[in-house]
């Protein structure tokens, strides 16, 4: 079905549209991207006629009120070292490459952060995103993240620092502060007395 402000699909009238395949359109004839569209999967294209996601904008946005993010932290996708994919929560430093691979060694300072997604805390904002996750990784940036922890090396309280640790990918209270510096990954938000586990961290590295 079709509505038309003109007669021909010459005219430069704008028209509503309902397509055969349950999508819904504005747009005008002159405007190969379209201006406004809902497919019957319920994604929502604004200047793009094939959405990818369930807003897909193409062009500049501008926002003059506030905007609601229900994630935690602002993550960037990074390039992992080949053969590997931390999973969220995981620890990671600078490889000689570039590429981001799991902690090995405490008081790391090529620490990067943290892997984005673990526990209840998803990404808020996701820079520099990729369609492919095969070798990309979110790491938060800044926010809240739950970051995999050992506590074997010194009970964690709440307000600690922490840092790189022995264990693979996961972090340790900072007590050696002479040996801190540069290798901090953020403060704990969430107490562990022994063992290891998956604890809320604020990211700061430092």
């Amino acid at each position: 079905m079709r509505i038309e402000g003109g007669t021909s699909s010459t005219d430069a009238a704008d028209y509503f549209s309902f397509g055969g395949n349950g999508s819904f359109g504005i747009d005008a004839p002159g405007i190969p991207d379209g201006r406004f569209v809902v497919q019957n999967s319920g994604n929502v294209g604004i200047g793009t006629n094939a959405p990818t996601t369930k807003l897909h904008v193409a062009g500049d946005v501008t926002v003059t009120g506030d905007i609601f993010l229900t994630g935690a932290d602002c993550a960037e996708h990074f390039t992992v070292t080949a053969g590997t994919l931390p999973e969220p929560g995981s620890v990671l430093v600078i490889s000689e490459d570039g590429t981001l691979r799991e902690s090995q060694r405490e008081y790391d300072r090529t620490v990067a952060g943290v892997v984005s997604g673990a526990g209840q805390y998803r990404p808020a904002l996701l820079l520099d995103s990729q369609l492919s996750t095969e070798d990309h990784v979110p790491l938060a940036l800044i926010g809240k993240v739950y970051c995999k922890v050992d506590a074997q090396y010194s009970a964690i309280k709440i307000g600690d620092l922490l840092t790189t640790s022995p264990t693979p990918g996961h972090a340790m209270k900072a007590a050696d502060a002479a040996r801190a510096g540069g290798s901090v990954i953020g403060k704990a938000l969430k107490s562990i007395a022994s063992g290891r586990g998956l604890i809320p961290v604020l990211i700061c590295l430092q």
